[in-house]
């Protein structure tokens, strides 16, 4: 399978966040990236570089205004102080319930705090160039397996590509049409699933694996009926992120019926989880997907520092092999997974369970 990774994906490299009070190592590093591309590299995969700007997708999926901030945060963060050059930004306050949202502050801490859902997304000088190269991945693999070259889009795809993967981070299902949050900047399933609907896919699935609902990639599709949104993930109640992902959730307006979130208890067995797999394969045959994008999250794995499903390297062959049988051409985004030394094992497995 082609993958596609950017080693601009190192640019973004926070030293630390909070995690549970304390000061911590980022959980998010660049190790993660890079014991895939070993583990691939290894296995006989072709590794490429994105061929595709992302920039007008970018704008289909995000808001202006979020864009420009993303890319202009570092230079603002510094100018408020030299000395930032060597600090990390962290917001400290949100506009929530009551409080207006419509009108961007001046001061750089609170404009942060309204493009952030939390203060869990660490930020550094190379940030923007990481995650723009990690969407110019995502549509690269989209338009590759489309099979259209350059991607124009105008005619329907009669690729014999079935498949290609996206090796690349920071994560992104966390981010909404207009904020970042859960490490996540820029929300790269959203736009490899824009892009095959711009390839002419006319009904394109998203099926999220991650541990972590994906929030931002279901509020940005919500009201849609041209792309369905699946995800199994632990409980809300209980799970990050907390505020979306519940059962009852299952679209709005135009997007009524093509969301389906399938919650599972904290500490879920192999079993369970399999069970919710297959109820989320039904979904997208029901649905009619002409395609598919994976957010491929691999903190389900059982040793997941910050997750508490039970899944061994082993079960990533068989859910490999069951995303085969939809019979879609697929795209495979790398998400969430910080178990980083077995996060290439795992993806890898995911691939050959795929592929063979």
């Amino acid at each position: 399978m082609i993958t596609f990774f950017t080693p601009q994906h190192n640019l973004h490299a926070p030293e630390y966040e909070f995690f549970r009070g304390e000061r911590v190592a980022c959980f998010e590093s660049p190790a993660r990236a890079d014991f895939v591309r070993a583990e691939l590299i290894e296995r006989g995969h072709e590794i490429r570089e994105p061929n595709v700007d992302s920039s007008a997708v970018l704008r289909q999926v995000h808001s202006a205004r979020y864009l420009a901030f993303l890319e202009t945060a570092w230079a603002q963060w510094v100018a408020v102080d030299a000395g930032n050059a060597a600090r990390q930004p962290f917001p400290s306050v949100w506009p929530v319930r009551t409080l207006r949202s419509d009108v961007e502050p001046q001061n750089f801490t609170a404009k942060l705090g309204l493009y952030s859902m939390d203060n869990g997304t660490p930020m550094v000088a190379g940030t923007w160039a990481a995650a723009k190269a990690g969407a110019d991945a995502a549509v690269s693999a989209a338009v590759y397996v489309a099979g259209v070259a350059g991607g124009s889009g105008e005619s329907p795809i009669k690729s014999a590509v079935k498949a290609a993967f996206c090796a690349t981070r920071p994560p992104g299902h966390h981010a909404g049409a207009d904020f970042m949050g859960g490490y996540c900047f820029l929300n790269n399933a959203a736009v490899a699933a824009q892009t095959l609907r711009n390839q002419g896919f006319a009904k394109v699935a998203i099926l999220d694996v991650d541990y972590h609902h994906g929030n931002g990639t279901q509020s940005i599709f919500y009201d849609r009926a041209d792309v369905l949104f699946v995800s199994i993930h632990g409980d809300p109640r209980t799970e990050y992120p907390f505020y979306l992902g519940h059962a009852d959730e299952a679209g709005e307006g135009e997007g009524l019926g093509f969301n389906l979130n399938l919650p599972l208890p904290a500490g879920s067995s192999k079993e369970v989880w399999f069970t919710a797999l297959a109820s989320a394969c039904e979904k997208v045959k029901q649905f009619g997907a002409d395609a598919l994008v994976v957010s491929l999250g691999l903190d389900t794995f059982e040793d997941d520092p910050i997750s508490t499903f039970a899944l061994q390297s082993a079960d990533y062959l068989e859910l490999g092999a069951r995303l085969k049988l939809l019979g879609l051409p697929t795209v495979f985004i790398l998400e969430g997974g910080y178990a980083a030394k077995e996060l290439g094992l795992n993806a890898g497995n995911v691939l050959h369970g795929f592929e063979e």
